[in-house]
């Protein structure tokens, strides 16, 4: 069938007044409005004519010294990228500007293992007991690479704190989080001892006073995780169910209560965290409207907060029912959602990667929390639902990263020749989920994935890292390999 010019006509009002054809054949209505959507993309989304297919595999050692940076990934025209660095540590996954208000630099986590570099060893260390890099930062005008901390084991998640300082955490099993409390000057400090905590200088001599490891946090596979003004962190558990032991649920939410909520401001000395103590509890879906009633089937609904140790948070929220996902990854805070009834309201988006070959082919979940201090395992303060669901040509999602202004919602794919798609906010419909995502970037080389996307605070300019990249071509720096930073430009901000 094809629809009428009477309703062809409403659907071009409804996009903005873009023409639709008459002609147009929606025998595939679905197909017609997936092409609809592309065709519409400047007005919806700001960006130029998405891509429709992924750049093509490529073998071997695809990175060389002599590329341009648009030989590293495909976009549509209208998109230019250019190198911020080429020398950031290889594995620099997610990025966070600093400072928050007029930023200068990237400060950026290197998700490599913890290991020890060959050569000479920094002032204070013996001869290669110089650890690899696992903080750093990126110079945003110089692109300038230069290590704050090294010694963390896979360092992922990554946020500067609305009271000025940054908090970096690993995805390990027994992953801790690291607060830094002046990232543009602290240099070569070192992780000694992961368990303790125990920091060094450059020198070798034990400093806690620039860097504290957050024992108060959950020890698990962090990953994504969003720090709230408040003190309040909402953070997820990157765990396959099954794991280790076929009946161990998935990856939980855990969310941070700070025993002294953080009064505003920044802090002069770590001391004044609000990460210093408080509770953590994880996140428990109701499949019901009035009791806690939780189980299999209970991944979308109400929710409360389950007590549980900092230390033992992951064996803790498996046996106490805390709801568990399939590799939560990223999570970040929708900048505009707003509750006029409820000013205190936040909500956040988290990626669950799920496994493209067993045909789950992941999802994007959102949660409203009508009252971020409180966690309560009988209070149901959190509603949480599906965003986006994947597909054969969109999936195992990894990061995911909101943009300014207009709240579109970026996702990024984990695995090779990875895509980032473009994702509206939900409309008027009555769905609940995403308008619709079109691809916009594809990384060029076969032995790297995007991951780190962020966009400035202007929505008009992004910033991503192609990680994992062969470098057999490529020179190492500090005695360990490189990964490219991309700064992408030519967004645009719809009108709304």
């Amino acid at each position: 069938m094809k629809l009428s010019k009477l309703s062809l006509a409403l659907l071009a009002a409804g996009l903005g007044g873009v023409a639709v054809a008459d002609d147009a054949d929606t025998r595939d209505f679905g197909l017609f409005v997936q092409n609809t959507l592309r065709a519409t993309a400047r007005a919806t989304l700001g960006l130029p004519r998405p891509l429709t297919e992924s750049a093509p595999e490529t073998a071997g050692a695809y990175r060389t010294a002599e590329q341009a940076a648009r030989e590293q990934v495909l976009i549509p025209a209208g998109l230019r990228a250019a190198y911020l660095t080429r020398e950031a540590a290889n594995s620099t996954d997610m990025l966070a500007f600093y400072p928050a208000a007029a930023p200068t630099h990237l400060i950026s986590c290197i998700e490599g293992g913890r290991e020890e570099l060959a050569g000479d060893g920094l002032p204070g260390y013996a001869a290669g007991d110089k650890f690899n890099p696992s903080v750093q930062r990126i110079n945003l005008a110089t692109g300038a690479v230069e290590t704050i901390l090294r010694g963390m084991s896979g360092c992922d998640g990554i946020r500067t704190t609305p009271w000025g300082t940054v908090l970096a955490t690993e995805e390990e099993d027994d992953g801790g989080a690291y607060e830094i409390l002046n990232p543009l000057t602290t240099t070569n400090y070192a992780v000694q001892d992961r368990a303790s905590g125990q920091i060094v200088d450059a020198s070798g001599v034990t400093d806690t006073d620039e860097i504290a490891k957050r024992t108060a946090l959950p020890t698990i596979a962090w990953e994504g995780l969003e720090v709230l003004p408040s003190g309040v962190v909402i953070g997820g558990d990157e765990l396959r169910p099954g794991t280790a032991d076929d009946d161990v649920d998935g990856g939980a939410i855990f969310k941070f209560v700070p025993t002294t909520p953080h009064g505003g401001g920044a802090i002069a000395s770590l001391a004044a965290s609000p990460l210093v103590a408080g509770s953590v509890h994880a996140m428990q879906v109701s499949c019901v409207g009035n009791k806690q009633q939780f189980g299999q089937g209970c991944e979308i609904g109400n929710a409360g907060w389950i007590p549980v140790g900092a230390a033992t948070a992951r064996s803790d929220a498996d046996v106490g029912g805390a709801t568990g996902y399939y590799r939560p990854e990223d999570l970040h805070l929708d900048p505009v959602f707003h509750d006029e009834a409820n000013p205190d309201a936040v909500r956040f988006c988290w990626t669950n990667t799920g496994n493209e070959g067993a045909g789950n082919y992941a999802e994007v979940m959102c949660g409203i929390d009508s009252a971020p201090l409180t966690a309560s395992a009988s209070q149901r303060t959190v509603v949480v639902n599906r965003f986006v669901e994947g597909d054969t040509d969109f999936n195992s999602f990894d990061n995911l990263a909101f943009q300014p202004h207009t709240g579109a919602l970026y996702v990024i794919e984990d695995h090779n020749n990875g895509d980032v798609f473009a994702c509206l906010r939900d409309g008027a419909d009555r769905d609940i989920k995403t308008d619709g995502c079109v691809k916009m970037l594809s990384v060029k080389d076969s032995s790297a994935e995007p991951t780190g996307f962020i966009f400035d605070a202007s929505g008009t300019r992004a910033y991503v890292s192609i990680q994992h990249s062969n470098d057999g071509n490529m020179p190492l720096v500090d005695g360990y390999q490189t990964d490219d930073v991309l700064m992408i430009t030519g967004f645009k901000l719809p009108k709304r």
